[in-house]
């Protein structure tokens, strides 16, 4: 399915379907373009899909960081002129959508999380990045899924021109350094929104232990697992990830 990007200025996004908003979030090196099978599933089931782009490498360097985002996304909500939202996020998108939801509780009627940053951060690797190294980009990519074929030449491409870039290089490090500073541990017990956990057994980046503890943590969450599955579940699973999430929002009543 093709999506059209709307862009009025300041924001730049993507919108789908009528209903009940859904806010999706993406990671560091994810496009918008990783959630199409949740966009189209949910667009045609009584939501409306919103994916913003966010702004993680034109922002001033003082505004590379989690809070930052956070707030973006909010000034989108309220831009949007949505009452409240359902904040969907994978990896750095789950940490911003976490934080996000710490500093504007009013704003958000559920919390989705899949292999979020926000208690454990190896997202980055010891050695990451090597610029240049094609081979070893490729290597990174492909672990982030249980099936490395997800890991298509253009997933590559992308990931390699953002570490050889280095403007994206700094702000990619930034950010990094910013999911350590803003761990979410002992905000989480505080945080009552209803929460949708979704992890794959088998990722690498954050670990299942990590999805353990956000539901040990959050006192309103439910945790769901998907099979020979990495990092990004809604790339690597879509059909399950759509129906495990569709029986969650019913279960709420969201």
């Amino acid at each position: 399915m093709e999506f059209t990007s709307k862009n009025d200025g300041k924001y730049n996004y993507i919108e789908i379907g009528e209903g009940t908003p859904i806010v999706i979030l993406h990671g560091l090196m994810g496009g918008l373009s990783n959630f199409e099978g949740v966009a189209t599933h949910f667009s045609k089931n009584g939501y409306k899909i919103v994916i913003p782009e966010l702004p993680l490498y034109t922002q001033n360097i003082l505004k590379t960081n989690v809070k930052a985002f956070a707030r973006y996304v909010k000034d989108f909500i309220t831009y949007k002129k949505f009452e409240r939202v359902i904040l969907l996020g994978n990896s750095l998108g789950g940490h911003i959508a976490l934080y996000h939801t710490k500093m504007y509780p009013e704003k958000v009627a559920g919390l989705v999380i899949t292999g979020s940053s926000g208690l454990y951060e190896s997202a980055m690797g010891d050695s990451y990045p090597k610029r240049g190294d094609y081979e070893y980009i490729k290597q990174k990519a492909e672990a982030v899924f249980y099936d490395p074929k997800v890991a298509t030449k253009e997933i590559v491409d992308e990931v390699f021109a953002t570490v050889n870039d280095r403007i994206k290089l700094i702000k990619t490090l930034a950010i990094a350094k910013s999911a350590i500073r803003h761990n979410m541990a002992k905000d989480l017990p505080k945080m009552h929104v209803k929460t949708c956990i979704i992890w794959g057994k088998n990722d690498n980046v954050t670990p299942p232990d990590v999805a353990e503890e956000f539901h040990k943590l959050m006192p309103n969450s439910d945790l769901y697992w998907i099979d020979k599955c990495g990092h990004a579940a809604m790339m690597e699973h879509p059909h399950e990830f759509n129906r495990l999430l569709h029986e969650w929002l019913q279960k709420v009543n969201l």
